[in-house]
């Protein structure tokens, strides 16, 4: 009896098969991913730029979120929900503002200075030097996370749209949508954000603790 010869695998074919399977679960394969905040990144610091002068701890606005999700803030322990009020009080930095006597705030002296600064429309105006401190426990959960960063941009914009609507009879929100439609609307949008800019410094986890019980 004749021996039947076995026939070659064209390796080709099973190449060019290998290939479609393989495009075939990238382009059905579903990744999850996760949301969060859109922020835009700092340019990169200038090697031959002078070093900043040292901060004063009266312009910091220190806020520590520890393992067990519970807000250190000032030094006080306090709820997420009281978050905003706190931040607004320190971002104005003055309740009489803009009615400021001079640069130190001395009236005030557990609030932040200011510095005389030309802003378009407002000419020479005193801004805050505040600046928030935001640091989180290596074991925080990304919802407390974002919870807090929510309460901190929605204090500057609260901030904004109310010294807006005292100065130019409409909220910075719509001095934002209106500003593409008129050059002077938008010159305003940026007064408001020149006089108070978002400071948001925000430190690599770390251990904190886990706090009060």
């Amino acid at each position: 009896m004749a021996r039947r010869e076995i026939s070659e695998i064209n390796a080709g074919s099973m190449a060019d098969i290998a290939f479609l399977l393989l495009i075939f679960f990238l382009v059905t394969t579903t990744m999850d991913t996760d949301g969060g905040l859109i922020r835009r990144l700092p340019p990169p610091p200038d090697s031959e730029a002078t070093p900043p002068d040292k901060i004063n701890q009266r312009n910091i606005f220190e806020i520590l979120v520890n393992q067990n999700d519970q807000l250190l803030v000032e030094g006080e322990y306090i709820q997420v929900t009281e978050l905003r009020a706190k931040a607004k009080e320190f971002i104005k930095s003055n309740p009489n503002y803009p009615s400021v006597a001079d640069e130190s705030n001395a009236s005030y002296p557990n609030m932040p200075e200011f510095r005389i600064e030309e802003v378009p429309v407002l000419g020479n105006v005193l801004v805050s030097k505040q600046i928030i401190s935001l640091q989180n426990d290596n074991g925080t959960s990304y919802e407390m996370y974002i919870k807090v960063q929510n309460e901190l941009v929605a204090a500057y914009n609260e901030v904004r749209n109310e010294f807006a609507m005292n100065k130019f009879g409409k909220s910075y929100s719509e001095l934002v949508q209106q500003s593409e439609s008129s050059e002077s609307i938008a010159e305003k949008a940026e007064a408001v954000k020149k006089i108070f800019p978002q400071r948001i410094s925000e430190a690599e986890p770390k251990k904190i603790g886990g706090g009060t019980e």
